[in-house]
């Protein structure tokens, strides 16, 4: 067989040079079927040997038949299973194959494409677990979460921080984000957050009943499908790894301060999918969106209870001091984000208005609480005779 440069060669001589195959025979001195081969050949040589068969030949049928079954199925457990029926061969045989034809009897893998949003149409929310727990006064620290909302178009993000999942913290978490981006967007997406999400991507009672107040669509993503809100799902791993390290928090309130300052910051560089400063679009952004309503949605908890013996309100494990005076009568308990709130329902009076605390198991009382509880627990002093000492003294004599 000849090599690669004198099969160049001959086809050279014959189709540049046009010299004869018998000329070409007698100057390289090579046999004539092999000058006539190598013109008549339009690939250059090369070293071909027949495969040779196999040891895992024999069981490819049962491969297929265990990763029709189970496509996961690991290259280990194949080997346990075939060799039974006679493999006698090693480990990297079987993974080398495993790798050539386990896509086989996968799904295909999903396809994605790139999404431009218009402005003002959605915007993306989702929940962060900061990995440290914040500091809520009193040498206490709290495990939090942060509700992150980001605008499709701009790119502009805003952060709530909240302590726990529950419905009327996630959409005060919800309230807030939108009134720091200072508009409404025609739709919020979501993943399945318990809550937000009620079953089968329709919404809470709650939820919907916020997004009724707001006049805005919503619309929740499928099961494990986190590429549909990339958006906010980059913002979120981007305060993961700049916004938490080297901090220190002195409360929930600074732990709020910081985050908003840091959304101010990160608002204001240039987007680097962007090319430009999510702050200059949300201008733009806020121009076609709809105004924020001149009342927020009421999401407080309320609930409807008497003034027991014992005038204390409990939430979250603190006890909320109470006016002793509504002692036996109705009252409405409203909680806020931030505040504590007891009214008598049938006067309207005050019966208790607190700091919400997020320490837990405290007893927050009002001042003028406890004075007018001491004031009506104090035993009255009995009417005593006083005699004149002249009157003892005549008893001794």
């Amino acid at each position: 067989m000849v090599e690669v440069e004198q099969w160049a060669e001959i086809r050279r001589l014959h189709f540049v040079r046009g010299l004869s195959m018998r000329e070409i025979s007698r100057r390289t001195g090579l046999h004539r079927d092999t000058i006539s081969r190598a013109v008549h050949s339009g690939e250059p040589p090369a070293y071909r040997r027949e495969a040779a068969g196999s040891k895992l030949d024999a069981f490819k049928e049962e491969i297929h038949r265990l990763l029709q079954a189970d496509s996961k199925l690991p290259g280990q457990r194949i080997r346990e299973l075939i060799a039974p029926l006679g493999f006698e061969g090693g480990k990297t045989i079987v993974d080398d194959y495993l790798r050539e034809v386990r896509p086989l009897f996968v799904p295909p893998p999903r396809a994605f494409q790139r999404t431009v949003y218009r402005p003002g149409e959605i915007c993306q929310f989702d929940v962060w677990e900061p990995a440290a727990e914040v500091p809520v006064g009193h040498g206490q620290m709290r495990r939090g979460w942060v509700v992150v909302a980001c605008l499709g178009y701009s790119r502009a993000g805003a952060g709530a921080l909240v302590f726990t999942k529950q419905i009327p913290d996630l959409l005060a978490g919800i309230r807030r984000c939108l009134w720091q981006l200072g508009a409404l967007p025609s739709t919020l997406v979501w993943d399945r957050q318990a809550g937000i999400h009620g079953h089968g991507g329709r919404p809470s009672d709650e939820f919907a009943a916020f997004c009724g107040q707001l006049r805005v669509d919503w619309r929740f993503c499928e099961p494990a499908d986190p590429q549909a809100k990339g958006a906010v799902e980059r913002l979120q791993g981007y305060a993961e790894t700049n916004f938490e390290p080297g901090r220190r928090f002195a409360n929930e309130l600074d732990f709020q301060d910081q985050l908003d300052a840091w959304f101010a910051q990160v608002n204001a560089r240039t987007h680097k999918t962007l090319r430009a400063r999510p702050v200059d679009r949300l201008e733009h952004e806020r121009a076609v969106m709809a105004p924020l309503p001149a009342t927020a949605p009421d999401v407080d908890r309320r609930w409807v209870l008497r003034v027991p013996p014992d005038p204390f309100l409990r939430f979250d494990t603190c006890d909320y001091s109470l006016d002793p005076g509504l002692v036996g009568r109705r009252v409405e308990a409203r909680v806020t984000d931030r505040e504590i709130l007891v009214v008598a329902l049938d006067t309207g009076e005050l019966a208790g208005r607190h700091v919400r605390s997020f320490a837990r198991h405290r007893t927050i009382t009002d001042l003028g609480h406890a004075r007018a509880l001491r004031a009506g627990r104090e035993p009255a002093e009995p009417a005593v005779e006083v005699r004149p000492l002249e009157r003892y003294d005549a008893l001794i004599a």
